[in-house]
């Protein structure tokens, strides 16, 4: 969440960010009740602060007096100590009102995110030229033709939106997988296989409660009475293990990467764009993370577009990266940057990876923090992630991609060895 003292200091800064991503009449309302609630929460902890230290001087006069053999005062009588009951109990609901609050306003995008959806996103960098292919295959018609995925079979388990990959094609989901993995290792990154089933706390401090509470799979209270869902994304696991920790400065930056099925409650899309693999409510994906000191942290974004996109070029896969508008972002991040891959038979990109800078907003909800070297005052540190790959996607960016005339698909060379050939033929 945002930074109370950075909005009393600079209103006027956080406004012009906020409406980037909101209405500015809906901003200026949201930041009134936020004063609001923070001035009404600061006098009533000077309120309470001033009478402990009445009680306290009673109670030092009253000892005092005892010891003199004098005749002491009562301390605290029952209606007093009942009145700062009442103080403590409105400091709590004022309190919890205003963290509500908070916690409902998105992060503030980065200086050279711009305002606007889809349309004011940015080209920055492309890779290679779209593939010469005289007469293309959907990714869907390729995987039947080859025996890689069965759709009928996959809806017959889990019903719509969900597939099953088969024979050759179960081989190269899992190549896809391993190859990544292998790839986030020698990146330097710490590979973790955390549960998939995580407490409601870990959804609140990765940003996506309360706003997308009904996007993801929940267990029902009486199985769950803490609160458990699905993880929708890798991302929620690895941040929310780190809850509550003061980090070594000396290891920062921390880097970290899971692999792990994702479930969401999105639905397929029957539109060419969402069709087959490209969007389902489970999928394998692989996610990278870093937790790094402020002054770290663009250093950091950029190397982890730059590992990105290496990835998807060693895949010979011809894409481009894109600069997300405030609107088109996730709200929990300052900036992002997708890397998008070609998909022949839409003519159009096809995300694959989103890698986001979320500042110290995630650290703020989780309570992440780092001690200042030689000091005792403790910071938030930033946290970044970004999908090192989304394979649902990948899978028909490689078959669409490195098709040939006679419906066979070439195997990208770094995942042949792994597939067991270097071509995917009917009947195979």
């Amino acid at each position: 969440m945002l930074d109370m003292e950075l909005i009393r200091k600079d209103r006027e800064a956080v406004a012009t960010a906020l409406a980037k991503r909101l209405d500015p009449a809906e901003v200026n309302r949201a930041l009134d009740e936020l004063q609001r609630l923070d001035q009404e929460r600061r006098a009533l902890i000077t309120e309470i602060d001033a009478e402990r230290q009445r009680r306290k001087a009673e109670a030092r006069a009253y000892a005092a007096a005892k010891r003199a053999g004098t005749a002491p005062e009562s301390v605290a009588p029952e209606a007093e100590r009942k009145q700062l009951a009442e103080l403590e109990s409105q400091l709590d609901e004022v309190q919890s009102r205003l963290r509500e609050r908070m916690s409902e306003l998105p992060n503030l995008p980065a200086d050279d995110v711009v305002p606007g959806g889809k349309e004011a996103n940015r080209v920055v960098r492309t890779f290679g030229e779209p593939p010469a292919i005289e007469k293309v295959r959907d990714h869907v018609e390729l995987s039947r033709l080859l025996g890689l995925v069965d759709h009928e079979r996959g809806v017959k388990l889990g019903g719509s939106g969900f597939w099953m990959y088969t024979g050759v094609g179960a081989r190269l989901e899992w190549a896809l997988l391993n190859w990544l993995i292998d790839q986030n290792v020698a990146a330097g990154y710490d590979f973790l296989l955390p549960p998939h089933l995580l407490l409601d706390t870990a959804g609140f401090a990765a940003g996506q409660f309360p706003k997308f509470y009904d996007d993801v799979y929940h267990l029902d209270r009486e199985s769950a009475p803490r609160g458990q869902f699905l993880l929708p994304t890798a991302e929620t696991a690895i941040l929310g293990a780190y809850q509550d920790e003061i980090l070594d400065t000396a290891t920062l930056p921390l880097k970290r990467f899971a692999y792990t099925p994702c479930y969401r409650r999105e639905a397929a899309g029957s539109h060419s764009d969402e069709r087959g693999t490209v969007r389902g409510h489970q999928f394998n994906k692989v996610e990278i993370f870093q937790f790094t000191l402020p002054e770290q942290a663009a250093a950091a974004l950029e190397q982890m577009v730059a590992h990105v996109e290496g990835l998807v070029a060693r895949l010979g896969l011809h894409h481009q990266t894109s600069l997300l508008s405030a609107g088109d972002a996730s709200a929990s991040m300052k900036k992002t940057l997708d890397i998008e891959v070609w998909m022949p038979s839409t003519g159009k990109y096809k995300e694959v990876s989103s890698v986001s800078w979320a500042g110290d907003y995630q650290a703020r909800r989780a309570a992440i923090r780092y001690r200042e070297a030689g000091g005792k005052q403790t910071r938030f540190v930033h946290t970044l992630n970004g999908s090192a790959l989304a394979t649902s996607r990948l899978f028909p960016a490689i078959l669409e991609q490195f098709q040939q005339a006679d419906g066979s698909v070439l195997v990208p060379e770094v995942l042949r060895d792994r597939v067991g050939t270097d071509r995917l033929t009917p009947g195979r």
